[in-house]
């Protein structure tokens, strides 16, 4: 497997100068292992943590959380969060398996899924990314025009999000060289607001609040109004349901946030120093803010209130907001309020530059028109830019319909699709540890996460239970409802097309182009080729696992680790 795996990409093809080639192909695109272009990286692990925490602080926890609250309480609320950090956990531990082993400069995640699976898997997993953020960018306009009518409602929504769609589109287009400074700033903004938030609601909790004195745990005590709000039905399959009902919408703050540090792999110092130490310390400090954040929005507001996010009203706050305006806290709540309109307006920003990128990475590799590699003289991919931000305009169905409804339906469609990327994460992470395992070399990986691989598995199958389950309320007949069904189930259908649709293309140019029939039509012959042609992934013998591991290998020897000279460097080498 040796020298053979260094001659061929993860499909067989052999380049015409292997031995000279320093390009590796995967069947999504190329990464160049040359020795100078592996060296250029500069990001650090405080960067790359305050990047991902960034991206999964936002309007999930700042306002979808309002919306899970109204329906099922603070209990589920509180224990929906904390069952999905599990599962990020176990994402976030296979990713930076990966990609701790292989942290080459222009990697993606379709390319070790293209590498260790299956091209046709890969190129769905590609346009399901695009997808996902080409949706989240129409969320966030939403979430956006919501908090906006906290102040009036004087100024038709259809104002607000027109407003908030041109601004984020000059930013991606004509002020491209601020986005990262921007996005530095907003993201501080951001952990510093649920830092505060949270700090402030125990303040609250013990009676620091001028009006309500000693809050406790006074609204979850029974009727007044309680812990759980049952969910459709009655007793403690009411309740169960009301957990689950949390549990599958809590995705919604945590989706294509751990991919973020694996992204960045590639241009991390140090990568496999950073990216082990930035994993873990990702995963217990979303812990922190998310478990803490879900709790103190259950403490200080009742799921009662009439301001709560919900289908049955088109109420605008954010659940701190309520709970800072019931606390007789004058000020603050416009203050907070002004916060999560940045979070939103930066998350929609982020996304739209995430999506533009996605489809001009999949332009430039033939997975999607030549058309979207188009750039500026600035080297901004416009049209890519442009045509994501057209999905952003569906925020215009908010004229029509409530915000709290079309919010919800944007959030479950870009949930899917992101359940649907973390099964393919974890099919990906199993292929890959048993062809280490199978070759012998899983003990030589730099990092190796506990549970493996029987937590992969078990949340896999969570997954997937997740994902059918998750519009499960349409199916009670006084809840039937076509658009909750679509928003609910359309990006099943959808990735299935992408898939299957790749596979048959694939099939039919190799019968196309590669099969030799000496100029006559043989039917018989062409269809078995045809069907022959077809696979569903790598055989583990094929499965390229040693490709670029010299050059990380001989990357990860020229590090050497900072030695603190005092207290304060070892507690930041800590911290940071």
């Amino acid at each position: 497997m040796g020298n053979e795996s260094l001659e061929r990409d993860s499909s067989g093809y052999e380049p015409k100068d292997a031995g000279l080639s320093q390009l590796v192909s995967s069947g999504v695109g190329e990464v160049d292992l040359a020795g100078s272009h592996q060296l250029e990286r500069g990001l650090k692990s405080r960067h790359i943590q305050f990047l991902a925490l960034g991206g999964a602080i936002g309007t999930g926890l700042f306002v979808g959380s309002g919306g899970i609250l109204s329906l099922v309480g603070p209990a589920p609320l509180f224990m929906g969060y904390l069952s999905m950090m599990f599962v990020v956990w176990v994402i976030m531990n296979n990713l930076a398996e990966m990609v701790t082993y292989l942290p080459m400069r222009g990697i993606s995640l379709p390319y070790f899924v293209s590498r260790f699976v299956d091209p046709s898997l890969a190129f769905a997993d590609g346009w399901n990314y695009w997808y996902a953020y080409a949706i989240l960018v129409a969320a966030e306009v939403t979430a956006g025009a919501i908090v906006l009518q906290y102040w009036t409602e004087a100024v038709p929504v259809a104002v607000w999000i027109a407003i908030i769609l041109i601004v984020i589109l000059l930013l991606n287009i004509v002020a491209v060289e601020f986005f990262g400074e921007a996005e530095f700033w907003f993201a501080s903004i951001k952990l510093l607001t649920i830092t505060g938030l949270v700090i402030l609601s125990i303040v609250i909790f013990f009676g620091g609040g001028p009006d309500e004195g000693r809050l406790g745990f006074r609204y979850w005590k029974p009727d007044n109004p309680g812990a759980f709000n049952p969910y459709l039905v009655g007793g403690s399959m009411g309740r169960f349901l009301a957990y689950w009902t949390a549990f599958v919408r809590a995705g919604f703050a945590f989706i294509t946030s751990p991919e973020l540090i694996a992204l960045a792999a590639g241009e991390t110092v140090a990568p496999r120093r950073n990216i082990p130490k930035a994993a873990r310390r990702y995963v217990w400090r979303l812990a922190l803010f998310y478990g803490f954040g879900s709790l103190a929005i259950g403490v200080i507001v009742p799921y009662n209130n009439s301001q709560l996010l919900s289908p049955d009203s088109n109420a605008s706050a954010s659940p701190f907001v309520i709970g800072i305006q019931l606390a007789g806290i004058p000020v603050l709540n416009h203050i907070i309020n002004a916060a999560i309109l940045t979070s939103a307006w930066s998350a929609g920003n982020a996304f739209l530059y995430s999506g533009s990128r996605v489809l001009y990475s999949m332009s430039k590799n033939g997975q999607a028109r030549s058309f979207f590699s188009k750039t500026s003289k600035r080297g901004v991919p416009y049209t890519a830019v442009l045509f994501t931000w057209l999905f952003g305009c569906l925020g215009f169905l908010n004229v029509s319909n409530s915000g709290a409804t079309v919010f919800t339906w944007f959030s479950n469609i870009s949930t899917i699709s992101g359940f649907i990327a973390w099964i393919v994460v974890t099919i990906t992470y199993l292929r890959f540890r048993k062809a280490m395992t199978v070759k012998g070399i899983y003990d030589s990986l730099p990092l190796r996460t506990p549970l493996q691989p029987y937590a992969t598995w078990f949340v896999l199958g969570l997954l997937i239970l997740l994902t059918l389950t998750n519009g499960f309320q349409v199916f009670f007949p006084a809840n039937w409802n076509v658009a909750d069904f679509v928003a609910a189930y359309v990006t099943i259908p959808i990735f299935l097309a992408l898939y299957l649709g790749h596979k048959i293309w694939k099939s039919t140019r190799y019968v196309m182009k590669e099969c030799s029939w000496n100029g006559s039509i043989r039917p018989g012959a062409m269809v078995k080729a045809w069907f022959g042609h077809w696979s569903f992934g790598h055989s583990v013998a094929e499965i390229d696992v040693l490709t670029g591991k010299r050059e990380m290998d001989e990357l990860e020897a020229m590090d050497v680790p900072p030695v603190p000279k005092n207290w304060v460097e070892k507690a930041w080498f800590w911290l940071a």
